[in-house]
């Protein structure tokens, strides 16, 4: 990628940044996607996995599959697509990340001002009462219980969940005001977070998408770049550093 990649001198400092990630931001950091033909839904059933009735069913089974993403996460780190984010969220006095991830990167990366729409594998709460749970690293893969005697869980959003609300609404509230957005690594498939670069367009904002592969939203984007996260926000990162005052 050579040359300036956006309109950077309509930007400012002061203009309001938002960036929309989901799986792909992580995928450099050797984390596997879900969804690309050799994801892990290719390879295991997210009915029995990822869902309240599998947890119910076979607790043992779903606690000893996010334990192992957890090592997974925990033996890996950010990558430079996350620091990349981070270096640009500097430059502007407001700006968010919203992310579909799970993994904590984005925080671990140095970000600020992270809404977390699926959760974070790293924290655990009660399966009846929803009360957060803390847990030690070697008692997570192991079978624990709430005082009230629900099952402890991952903190994370199953499938036929509701994402929190108040986390949605927020996230909604930012798109809708901000000049800048840019979604990064997600397939625009998982509603309600697969409206938010719609609602961005719709309401003015410059809309950038980052993805290897054509989405559903890619004829809207202002600019569509088919790269890898990491280069690509790197130019991006560059663009930015260099222009805005």
């Amino acid at each position: 990628m050579t040359g300036q990649l956006i309109p950077t001198s309509q930007f400012t400092r002061d203009s309001r940044v938002v960036f929309f990630t989901g799986a792909g931001v992580s995928a450099e950091s050797g984390i596997s996607t879900f969804r690309d033909p050799d994801g892990l839904w290719k390879k295991y059933d997210p009915m029995e996995l990822a869902s309240a009735d599998g947890f119910i069913q076979n607790p043992a089974l779903v606690l000893e599959w996010y334990a192992w993403r957890r090592k997974m996460i925990r033996n890996s780190k950010p990558n430079e697509g996350h620091i990349s984010i981070c270096k640009i969220q500097k430059l502007f006095r407001n700006s968010v990340v919203l992310t579909q991830n799970v993994d904590g990167y984005h925080a671990d990366a140095g970000s600020e001002s992270i809404y977390e729409l699926h959760g974070n594998i790293h924290r655990h709460k009660c399966f009846l009462c929803s009360t957060p749970v803390k847990l030690k690293v070697g008692d997570e893969e192991k079978l624990n219980y709430c005082e009230c005697g629900g099952m402890v869980r991952p903190d994370v959003v199953w499938f036929g969940e509701s994402l929190d609300m108040a986390t949605l609404k927020t996230a909604f509230e930012k798109v809708s005001e901000c000049d800048i957005f840019m979604t990064i690594g997600t397939s625009t498939q998982i509603y309600p977070a697969a409206q938010l670069p719609f609602e961005a367009k719709n309401s003015g904002a410059f809309v950038i998408e980052i993805n290897p592969e054509p989405t559903p939203f890619s004829k809207m984007a202002h600019l569509s770049l088919r790269r890898p996260a990491v280069a690509a926000l790197s130019k991006l990162y560059e663009d930015f550093h260099a222009n805005i005052s």
